[in-house]
């Protein structure tokens, strides 16, 4: 990822409604949501909606497909991927072993499976 598309996400995502309309269709995936249950959702007009959703897909955050009358919204997994990579790429001077701590704080949170 070039500098410039990581900047472009961290713009789109510094702002507190778009960042929790890609919390909110991260939570979605794979389903995704309809613009206007992400608008009425959040409490929000819906053209302004259409404004926040129309940064995040610039960014390449988020994507969109029309099914019917309706735009469905899905996260861009692979695009916040990229985005984290960009940011640890570098991380801990080639010494793996002290990133782990990190890696691993990425997955403490995540409920685990049924079994």
């Amino acid at each position: 990822m070039e500098t410039k598309h990581a900047l472009d996400c961290f713009a789109a995502l510094a702002q507190e409604t778009r960042l929790a309309v890609f919390q909110m269709l991260v939570r979605h995936e794979p389903d995704g949501l309809a613009a206007g249950e992400i608008a009425r959702r959040l409490n929000v007009p819906h053209n302004t909606m259409s404004t926040h959703l129309a940064v995040l897909t610039r960014a390449g955050l988020t994507r969109s497909d029309r099914q019917s009358r309706s735009i469905i919204y899905r996260a861009d997994l692979d695009r916040i991927d990229q985005t984290i990579r960009f940011l640890v790429r570098d991380c801990c001077n080639g010494r793996p072993e002290i990133c782990q701590p990190l890696l691993d704080s990425l997955t403490d949170d995540l409920p685990t499976p049924d079994t």
